[in-house]
Protein backbone atom coordinates (compact mmCIF):
# COMPACT_ATOMS: atom_id res chain seq x y z
CA UNK A 1 0.00 0.00 0.00
CA UNK A 2 2.78 2.39 0.95
CA UNK A 3 4.48 1.65 -2.36
CA UNK A 4 1.33 2.55 -4.29
CA UNK A 5 1.01 5.83 -2.39
CA UNK A 6 4.62 6.74 -3.13
CA UNK A 7 4.08 5.98 -6.80
CA UNK A 8 0.96 8.18 -6.92
CA UNK A 9 2.72 11.03 -5.08
CA UNK A 10 5.73 10.72 -7.36
CA UNK A 11 3.49 10.85 -10.40
CA UNK A 12 1.76 14.01 -9.12
CA UNK A 13 5.09 15.74 -8.50
CA UNK A 14 6.18 14.86 -12.03
CA UNK A 15 2.96 16.24 -13.52
CA UNK A 16 3.23 19.50 -11.56
CA UNK A 17 6.86 19.91 -12.54
CA UNK A 18 5.95 19.31 -16.17
CA UNK A 19 3.23 21.99 -16.09
CA UNK A 20 5.07 24.66 -14.10
CA UNK A 21 8.23 24.33 -16.16
CA UNK A 22 6.41 25.55 -19.24
CA UNK A 23 7.40 22.45 -21.13
CA UNK A 24 5.20 21.71 -24.16
CA UNK A 25 5.23 18.30 -25.70
CA UNK A 26 5.17 17.95 -29.44
CA UNK A 27 2.33 15.47 -28.98
CA UNK A 28 -1.02 16.62 -27.61
CA UNK A 29 -1.16 15.22 -24.09
CA UNK A 30 -4.61 14.92 -22.55
CA UNK A 31 -4.29 15.05 -18.75
CA UNK A 32 -8.00 15.37 -18.04
CA UNK A 33 -8.41 11.67 -17.16
CA UNK A 34 -5.78 11.68 -14.40
CA UNK A 35 -7.11 11.93 -10.85
CA UNK A 36 -5.58 12.35 -7.43
CA UNK A 37 -7.57 12.13 -4.21
CA UNK A 38 -10.75 12.14 -6.29
CA UNK A 39 -10.02 15.66 -7.66
CA UNK A 40 -9.56 15.97 -11.38
CA UNK A 41 -6.46 17.59 -12.80
CA UNK A 42 -8.16 19.50 -15.61
CA UNK A 43 -5.33 21.55 -17.06
CA UNK A 44 -6.04 21.92 -20.75
CA UNK A 45 -4.34 24.13 -23.32
CA UNK A 46 -6.47 24.50 -26.48
CA UNK A 47 -4.97 23.43 -29.77
CA UNK A 48 -4.73 25.77 -32.74
CA UNK A 49 -7.95 24.31 -34.17
CA UNK A 50 -9.75 24.84 -30.86
CA UNK A 51 -8.93 28.55 -30.61
CA UNK A 52 -11.89 30.70 -31.63
CA UNK A 53 -11.08 33.62 -33.92
CA UNK A 54 -12.91 36.69 -32.57
CA UNK A 55 -11.48 39.11 -35.10
CA UNK A 56 -14.81 39.23 -36.90
CA UNK A 57 -16.75 40.29 -33.82
CA UNK A 58 -18.55 43.62 -33.92
CA UNK A 59 -16.50 46.53 -32.66
CA UNK A 60 -18.10 48.36 -29.74
CA UNK A 61 -19.39 51.80 -30.62
CA UNK A 62 -21.22 54.36 -28.55
CA UNK A 63 -24.63 55.02 -30.06
CA UNK A 64 -25.87 58.46 -29.11
CA UNK A 65 -29.05 58.37 -31.16
CA UNK A 66 -31.26 61.46 -31.14
CA UNK A 67 -30.11 62.72 -27.74
CA UNK A 68 -28.60 66.16 -27.15
CA UNK A 69 -25.17 64.53 -27.17
CA UNK A 70 -25.99 62.91 -30.49
CA UNK A 71 -27.03 66.33 -31.77
CA UNK A 72 -23.86 68.14 -30.78
CA UNK A 73 -21.56 65.36 -31.98
CA UNK A 74 -23.34 65.09 -35.33
CA UNK A 75 -23.11 68.85 -35.77
CA UNK A 76 -19.45 68.85 -34.75
CA UNK A 77 -18.67 66.14 -37.28
CA UNK A 78 -20.28 68.20 -40.04
CA UNK A 79 -18.41 71.33 -38.96
CA UNK A 80 -14.91 69.92 -38.38
CA UNK A 81 -15.08 66.13 -38.33
CA UNK A 82 -15.03 66.52 -34.56
CA UNK A 83 -11.52 67.99 -34.40
CA UNK A 84 -10.84 70.58 -31.72
CA UNK A 85 -7.73 72.15 -33.30
CA UNK A 86 -9.15 72.97 -36.74
CA UNK A 87 -9.07 76.50 -38.17
CA UNK A 88 -10.65 76.82 -41.61
CA UNK A 89 -9.57 79.25 -44.31
CA UNK A 90 -12.13 81.80 -43.16
CA UNK A 91 -10.81 81.82 -39.59
CA UNK A 92 -13.54 79.74 -37.95
CA UNK A 93 -12.09 77.71 -35.10
CA UNK A 94 -12.39 74.48 -33.22
CA UNK A 95 -14.69 71.52 -33.09
CA UNK A 96 -17.80 73.65 -33.70
CA UNK A 97 -16.14 76.25 -35.94
CA UNK A 98 -16.74 79.42 -33.96
CA UNK A 99 -15.99 82.89 -35.27
CA UNK A 100 -14.19 85.38 -33.04
CA UNK A 101 -17.21 87.69 -32.84
CA UNK A 102 -19.42 84.91 -31.46
CA UNK A 103 -16.75 83.91 -28.95
CA UNK A 104 -16.57 87.50 -27.69
CA UNK A 105 -20.32 87.44 -27.02
CA UNK A 106 -19.67 84.46 -24.78
CA UNK A 107 -16.80 86.16 -22.95
CA UNK A 108 -13.97 84.37 -24.76
CA UNK A 109 -11.27 86.68 -26.10
CA UNK A 110 -8.17 84.48 -26.39
CA UNK A 111 -8.38 82.33 -29.50
CA UNK A 112 -5.28 80.28 -28.70
CA UNK A 113 -6.57 79.37 -25.25
CA UNK A 114 -9.90 78.48 -26.79
CA UNK A 115 -8.32 76.10 -29.32
CA UNK A 116 -6.19 74.43 -26.64
CA UNK A 117 -9.06 73.92 -24.17
CA UNK A 118 -11.47 71.17 -25.21
CA UNK A 119 -13.70 71.68 -22.18
CA UNK A 120 -14.00 75.38 -22.99
CA UNK A 121 -15.09 74.55 -26.54
CA UNK A 122 -17.84 72.28 -25.24
CA UNK A 123 -19.02 74.95 -22.79
CA UNK A 124 -18.99 77.54 -25.56
CA UNK A 125 -21.18 75.36 -27.76
CA UNK A 126 -23.73 74.80 -25.01
CA UNK A 127 -23.78 78.50 -24.09
CA UNK A 128 -24.19 79.64 -27.69
CA UNK A 129 -26.97 77.12 -28.28
CA UNK A 130 -28.69 78.40 -25.12
CA UNK A 131 -28.41 81.93 -26.44
CA UNK A 132 -29.82 80.97 -29.85
CA UNK A 133 -32.68 79.12 -28.20
CA UNK A 134 -33.57 82.23 -26.20
CA UNK A 135 -33.52 84.45 -29.32
CA UNK A 136 -35.63 81.96 -31.28
CA UNK A 137 -37.88 80.77 -28.45
CA UNK A 138 -41.05 82.29 -29.93
CA UNK A 139 -40.22 81.05 -33.43
CA UNK A 140 -39.63 77.53 -32.13
CA UNK A 141 -43.02 77.56 -30.48
CA UNK A 142 -44.76 79.05 -33.51
CA UNK A 143 -43.18 77.09 -36.38
CA UNK A 144 -42.23 73.71 -34.92
CA UNK A 145 -44.02 70.95 -36.83
CA UNK A 146 -44.72 73.09 -39.91
CA UNK A 147 -43.09 72.71 -43.31
CA UNK A 148 -41.10 75.68 -44.60
CA UNK A 149 -39.05 75.54 -47.79
CA UNK A 150 -40.00 71.89 -48.11
CA UNK A 151 -38.45 71.00 -44.73
CA UNK A 152 -40.22 70.04 -41.53
CA UNK A 153 -39.34 72.50 -38.78
CA UNK A 154 -38.04 71.04 -35.51
CA UNK A 155 -36.36 72.66 -32.54
CA UNK A 156 -33.05 70.90 -33.15
CA UNK A 157 -33.15 71.85 -36.83
CA UNK A 158 -33.70 75.49 -35.92
CA UNK A 159 -30.82 75.45 -33.41
CA UNK A 160 -28.48 73.79 -35.91
CA UNK A 161 -29.41 76.35 -38.56
CA UNK A 162 -28.79 79.14 -36.04
CA UNK A 163 -25.31 77.73 -35.43
CA UNK A 164 -24.70 77.88 -39.17
CA UNK A 165 -26.32 81.17 -40.13
CA UNK A 166 -26.94 83.04 -36.90
CA UNK A 167 -30.26 83.30 -35.07
CA UNK A 168 -31.25 86.48 -36.93
CA UNK A 169 -31.01 84.86 -40.36
CA UNK A 170 -32.99 81.84 -39.19
CA UNK A 171 -35.70 84.13 -37.85
CA UNK A 172 -35.90 85.90 -41.23
CA UNK A 173 -36.08 82.57 -43.04
CA UNK A 174 -38.91 81.27 -40.87
CA UNK A 175 -40.96 84.46 -40.79
CA UNK A 176 -40.72 84.90 -44.57
CA UNK A 177 -41.95 81.38 -45.18
CA UNK A 178 -38.56 80.46 -46.65
CA UNK A 179 -38.43 83.41 -49.05
CA UNK A 180 -35.40 84.99 -47.36
CA UNK A 181 -32.56 82.60 -48.08
CA UNK A 182 -29.10 82.18 -46.63
CA UNK A 183 -26.02 80.18 -47.50
CA UNK A 184 -22.54 80.27 -46.03
CA UNK A 185 -19.25 80.61 -47.89
CA UNK A 186 -19.31 76.89 -48.72
CA UNK A 187 -22.84 77.07 -50.13
CA UNK A 188 -24.54 75.39 -47.14
CA UNK A 189 -28.13 76.55 -46.64
CA UNK A 190 -30.48 76.91 -43.70
CA UNK A 191 -32.79 74.30 -45.23
CA UNK A 192 -29.95 71.79 -45.42
CA UNK A 193 -29.09 72.14 -41.72
CA UNK A 194 -32.74 72.14 -40.67
CA UNK A 195 -33.26 68.85 -42.47
CA UNK A 196 -29.97 67.19 -41.57
CA UNK A 197 -30.31 67.90 -37.84
CA UNK A 198 -34.03 67.41 -37.54
CA UNK A 199 -35.66 65.55 -34.68
CA UNK A 200 -32.96 65.55 -32.00
CA UNK A 201 -33.93 66.01 -28.36
CA UNK A 202 -32.54 69.43 -27.39
CA UNK A 203 -34.73 69.90 -24.33
CA UNK A 204 -31.55 69.80 -22.24
CA UNK A 205 -30.67 73.25 -23.60
CA UNK A 206 -32.18 75.97 -21.43
CA UNK A 207 -32.82 79.33 -23.15
CA UNK A 208 -30.55 82.03 -21.74
CA UNK A 209 -30.38 85.64 -22.86
CA UNK A 210 -26.75 86.45 -22.09
CA UNK A 211 -24.83 83.28 -21.29
CA UNK A 212 -21.16 83.69 -20.41
CA UNK A 213 -18.55 80.98 -20.35
CA UNK A 214 -15.80 83.01 -18.66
Amino acid sequence: MMKHKLVRIGFLVAVIALITSGFVSKNNVDLSHYYFNEEAICYHVPTKDEVVDNSGDRVFSLYLGKSYFGFKEALAFKESQGRYSVINKYGYMGKYQFGKSTLKLLGIYNAQNFLADTELQEEAFFANTSRNKWILRRDIKRYEGRYIGGVKVTESGILAAAHLAGAGNVKKFLRSGGAVQFQDAFGTTIQYYMKKFSGYDTSLVVPEKRPKVL
